[in-house]
């Protein structure tokens, strides 16, 4: 009878997890409710014995590998995250290389795994090992998307020349200062049908994804590929999983972001148009926002983009792998893009390291490598940012005080969704054009964000609360003093680079 009832039990468990299954990705980020944790599986789970931040098997050292990476999964299910996103998995190109192992993005082949992420202790394929990591994120509710390079390596273009942009001297087309890829063809001699092989190899790229069990793609640099390209490709995906995302690297501010041949590149509305769910809001610049009217105008443009694409959303890129850490300019710093992340109505964004305040500066930093994968005798990285270009090994907790702070506002987001999503969100007047201030209220909640965008000196500022009167509950969600209240006005002083979260609410409605 026991043995029965367990069985019973087990059985619907089974159910209950088929009745709970993970939401459909593209209304996750219709809806901003992706909180996303970017990862590089060549380090995400790498054991480095000698602590010397490269990865070398002869060390005794542990690469990363997706079988590795899939047992540090849970972590960040109990960090509230609910969107993975892995950095580039193709073979990455050997010649004219940046860094030892090769780029991530110099993309060598479009339909394969690149075999340093290959666990050679089993006769798993490397195809086989990733579909068990996504076995085990699926398992956990978790969604995946991945990675699909622009542009092709060098050694590529060698083989495929006919697949790549010429120049003048008849050699494939180096984009902007991205010395290590060239630029894929798009188009016919005419410049105006679409070259077939690309199209073809981008399938096949969107073949793997799919067959592996990815749930969407974010397109590196999608811009520099017409709406016509895109149209045809995500059409495809989604001829076979209607609810396959696309996420665009792209801003509304980018302006030719390589050299091509055609005549004009894809703005954010073209490619909303052909398809893509959601794009990189206007932060790549936000270290050098010096006035509150700069930070007012790139809010304004993006909501005012996002009204008139509706259903799309916007993902926030304050910190990404093309970005220095924020840590490198203060504790403060790195709690504005935190608290940024979380109460604007937009999907959050963070890179692995984030949340441990690793500051990606290396020991091996440019010095040259004991041996390479490429012909690259020196560990190339760009300083301050993720290493993309190195067998390195896995994220360092460089401040582990910081885990708390950024439990908190993850916490604080889910608990107040429908507010930072569905409120009123307003700009706010200040007295002071070095700090910004937004809020967001419903019926009875006023959610106040202040941040200082001066790095030097302190900045008093006065700003009005729709809720500031007798009958109000005032809440200091994260601030280090507590301000002054007068009349219908918050009084406080904000350290460099500061920021400080209030919640005011009706003290007889509601309370935090």
């Amino acid at each position: 009878m026991k043995r029965k009832l367990v069985i019973t039990a087990l059985a619907l468990l089974a159910l209950s997890s088929q009745l709970y299954a993970r939401e459909n990705l593209r209304e996750v980020f219709k809806n901003n409710k992706a909180v996303i944790y970017t990862i590089n599986i060549r380090n995400f789970a790498a054991v480095d014995k000698n602590l010397d931040g490269l990865i070398d098997p002869k060390d005794g050292d542990v690469k990363g590998t997706f079988l590795n990476a899939k047992d540090k999964l849970q972590a960040l299910k109990n960090d509230g995250i609910n969107t993975i996103y892995v950095l580039p998995i193709t073979p990455s190109g050997k010649l004219k290389a940046l860094g030892t192992a090769g780029s991530l993005y110099a993309m060598d082949l479009f339909n394969q795994i690149n075999p340093q992420l290959d666990d050679d202790k089993n006769d798993m394929s490397a195809i086989d090992e990733a579909k068990e990591f996504i076995k085990t994120a699926h398992s956990l509710d978790l969604n995946v998307i991945l990675d699909l390079p622009s542009c092709g390596s060098y050694d590529l273009s060698i083989k495929k020349p006919s697949w790549f942009i010429l120049d003048k001297k008849q050699e494939a087309l180096i984009p902007a200062d991205w010395t290590d890829v060239r630029l894929f063809r798009v188009y016919n001699d005419d410049g105006k049908t679409l070259y077939n092989e690309t199209l073809n190899n981008f399938k096949s790229f969107v073949d793997m994804a799919q067959e592996i069990g990815f749930d969407g793609i974010r397109a590196d640099v999608a811009a520099i590929k017409p709406k016509e390209f895109w149209k045809e490709i995500i059409n495809y995906a989604r001829s076979k999983n209607e609810n396959f995302l696309f996420l665009a690297e792209a801003s509304l501010e980018w302006s030719n972001p390589a050299p091509m041949t055609v005549s004009k590149y894809a703005t954010i509305d073209e490619l909303l148009e052909a398809g893509f769910d959601c794009y990189y809001g206007s932060w790549s610049d936000f270290k050098n926002i010096r006035t509150k009217k700069e930070f007012d105008r790139k809010i304004e443009n993006n909501l005012k983009n996002l009204k008139k694409n509706k259903g799309k959303s916007i993902m926030a890129a304050f910190a990404t792998h093309d970005q220095q850490a924020p840590i490198l300019r203060g504790k403060n710093y790195w709690d504005m893009i935190l608290w940024l992340n979380t109460t604007l109505p937009v999907n959050s964004y963070f890179l692995d390291g984030f949340s441990q305040g690793d500051d990606f500066t290396y020991s091996y930093e440019n010095k040259k490598a004991k041996n390479s994968q490429t012909d690259d005798e020196y560990y190339f990285v760009h300083s301050g940012m993720f290493d993309i270009f190195n067998m390195t090994g896995p994220i360092r907790n460089k401040h582990p005080e910081l885990k708390k702070k950024y439990l908190k506002a993850i916490n604080f987001k889910e608990r107040n969704f429908d507010l930072i999503n569905n409120g009123e969100f307003k700009l706010l007047e200040t007295n002071n054009e070095r700090v910004f201030a937004y809020s967001i209220t419903d019926k009875d909640r006023e959610l106040i964000v202040i941040g200082s965008l001066d790095e030097n000196q302190n900045q008093e500022v006065n700003i009005k609360s729709k809720y500031l009167k007798k009958d109000y509950l005032f809440s200091l969600i994260n601030t280090k003093k507590q301000p002054k209240i007068e009349n219908n006005l918050i009084k406080t002083t904000l350290e460099p680079l500061e920021i400080q979260v209030y919640m005011v609410s009706l003290a007889k409605t509601r309370a935090m």
